[in-house]
């Protein structure tokens, strides 16, 4: 990256409001921290990416709304709450390991890992997750039975997102 390119990015990081900004690439990394005189910034290059960015207006911005409606909102969801966690208690639920797009079975063709109602043991491969063009598969880390599938096939999947829940009895 030429210095150029290095002052125009202090110069977008400044104005777009962001605090903080991380990039790397292959043998450079450079961090740009926003509110700090101007050598700290060039000392201390930091890593953003666009989807964290956007993602926190975003988390403000709920915050935000629901601070005038959340009298009505606790009343309403409150005595549906405890009746599924109740039923849910005995249960174990498998939560994704990472963001990607989750996969029931390993090819279109092909047929589904687990099934609602199979019995899986620890290490069992239960779906694939796939995250910038890799194939990860998800073991069981339980052992049990398939009582729920949460999520369908070939959809964006979020960190710590549930999958499946399992009968461990």
């Amino acid at each position: 990256m030429e210095i150029n390119e290095i002052q125009d990015l202090i110069k977008f990081v400044a104005k777009s409001g962001v605090s903080e900004v991380e990039l790397e690439t292959e043998g450079f990394k450079i961090v740009i921290k926003t509110g700090a005189p101007q050598k700290g910034k060039a000392e201390q290059p930091t890593y953003i990416q666009a989807m964290p960015m956007a993602q926190m207006p975003q988390v403000q911005h709920q915050q935000a709304a629901p601070a005038q409606p959340a009298q009505q909102a606790p009343t309403a969801p409150a005595a549906p709450a405890p009746k599924p966690a109740s039923d849910d208690s005995k249960y174990i639920t498998i939560k994704s390991p990472m963001i990607g797009t989750f996969y029931r079975s390993p090819g279109p063709d092909k047929a589904s890992f687990v099934n609602i109602g199979d019995d899986i043991k620890t290490g069992k491969v239960i779906c694939i997750i796939e995250a910038m063009k890799l194939f990860n598969e998800i073991e069981s880390e339980v052992s049990g039975k398939i009582v729920k599938v949460f999520v369908d096939d070939a959809t964006p999947v979020e960190y710590d997102q549930p999958l499946f829940l399992v009968d461990p009895s």
